[in-house]
C-alpha cells in the first residue's frame, strides 16, 4: 500500500482485471509504453504516457491505431509547453512579432553520470531507453514543431563519447524548416561538473528572443522592433528552478482531466506526440546512414 492508499499490483493487467481506472498513466521505461498503451486500450482505458511515447516509430503509430480502434483518448505529456517562459514564447510567435524568422538554436547542456546509467538495467539501451536526443532532450525536440512548424529536412551527428551506454550520450542538429527557417540543436549529457544549459535562441526581422537557465527558465533577452507594455515586465514569468522538467505538470493535467470530461480539447494527443516522435526516428536515422532524411517519415 502506497502513502496515497492505492493498492499496489505486481503486473498491469494485474492492475487492469483487479481495477476500475478511467486512465492509466505510463511512467515505466520508454519502450514499454507501446505494449503497454494497446493493453489499456484494449480493456478500454484511456491512456496518458510520459515521453517519448515510444522508441520507433511503428510503436507510436500503432499506439495511435490502438487507442481509436478501441474509442478512448491517449496523451502523451508534453508538460513544458505550459512554462510560463515558453507560454509567452509561444504567443509572440503566434503574434508574428518576429516577423519571418530566420534561424533558431537550441541548446541542452547537461550532465548524467555513469552511475546514473548503471542505476537501473533499461537505461542507456535502445530498446527500452534511446539516447540524449531521445530521452533527455526530447521535450526541446517538441518545441522544433510547436514552436516553429513542421520541418522539412534534418542532418544529424550523434557520438558515444564519455559514457559506457549502447546509445549517444551527445549529438549534433541541423534542422532546414518548411517556412524557410533554418536551425540547429546541441544535446550532450557530459557537462562538467552539472547541468549547465537548456536554452532556445530565435532570431527573426524583427525579433530576437533567448530563453535560457538550466531548463528554459530564464528570459533572458527579449527585444522587438514594436515594443508592447508587457515588455517591460517580461521577466517577471522567469522562475527558479528545482528541476529540468519544470513546474508544467499541473496544467497539462488539468487538460487530460478537461478533455475526459468533454469541457475541452486534448493539447497533446497521440498525433501530436507522434509529431517529436518523426523528428527522433528523423535525427537517428540521418546520424545512422549520414545523410539528410526529409520528413514526413511516411505518406
Amino acid at each position: 500500500m502506497c502513502r496515497t492508499g492505492a493498492k499496489g499490483h505486481e503486473t498491469l493487467g494485474e492492475l487492469l482485471s483487479q481495477s476500475d481506472p478511467d486512465a492509466v498513466v505510463l511512467c515505466t521505461p520508454s519502450g514499454l509504453h507501446p505494449q503497454q498503451a494497446i493493453m489499456a486500450a484494449q480493456e478500454g482505458r484511456h491512456v496518458i504516457t510520459e515521453k517519448p511515447m515510444a522508441t520507433r516509430w511503428s510503436d507510436g503509430t500503432r499506439m495511435v491505431e490502438a487507442c481509436d480502434s478501441a474509442g478512448v483518448r491517449l496523451f502523451v505529456v508534453k508538460q513544458n509547453r505550459h512554462n510560463a517562459t515558453l507560454q509567452v514564447l509561444k504567443k509572440a510567435v503566434e503574434d508574428r512579432r518576429f516577423g519571418r524568422i530566420y534561424m533558431v538554436n537550441l541548446n541542452v547542456f547537461w550532465t548524467r553520470p555513469q552511475e546514473y546509467y548503471d542505476s537501473a538495467g533499461w537505461r542507456g539501451t535502445w530498446e527500452f531507453d534511446g539516447g540524449a536526443f531521445m530521452n533527455q532532450a526530447s521535450h526541446y525536440v517538441d518545441l522544433l514543431e510547436w514552436l516553429i512548424g513542421p520541418v522539412e529536412c534534418v542532418h544529424s551527428f550523434t557520438a558515444t563519447q564519455g559514457r559506457d551506454i549502447e546509445v549517444e550520450d551527445s549529438g549534433v542538429l541541423n534542422i532546414r524548416w518548411r517556412n524557410g527557417t533554418l536551425g540547429s540543436m546541441a544535446v550532450t549529457m557530459l557537462t562538467y561538473p552539472k547541468n549547465l544549459e537548456g536554452s532556445i535562441t530565435i532570431l527573426g526581422e524583427k525579433g530576437t528572443v533567448r530563453v535560457g537557465g538550466v531548463a528554459v527558465n530564464e528570459i533572458q533577452h527579449w527585444e522587438f522592433d514594436e515594443p508592447k507594455p508587457e515588455d517591460e515586465q517580461i521577466t517577471r514569468v522567469n522562475y527558479e528552478t528545482r528541476s529540468v522538467y519544470g513546474f508544467g505538470h499541473p496544467a497539462y493535467y488539468d487538460n487530460v482531466i478537461a478533455t475526459l470530461r468533454g469541457e475541452a480539447k486534448p493539447l497533446t494527443d497521440g498525433r501530436e506526440g507522434l509529431k517529436s516522435l518523426e523528428l527522433l526516428i528523423a535525427t537517428y536515422l540521418s546520424a545512422r546512414d549520414g545523410r539528410q532524411v526529409a520528413l514526413p517519415l511516411e505518406y
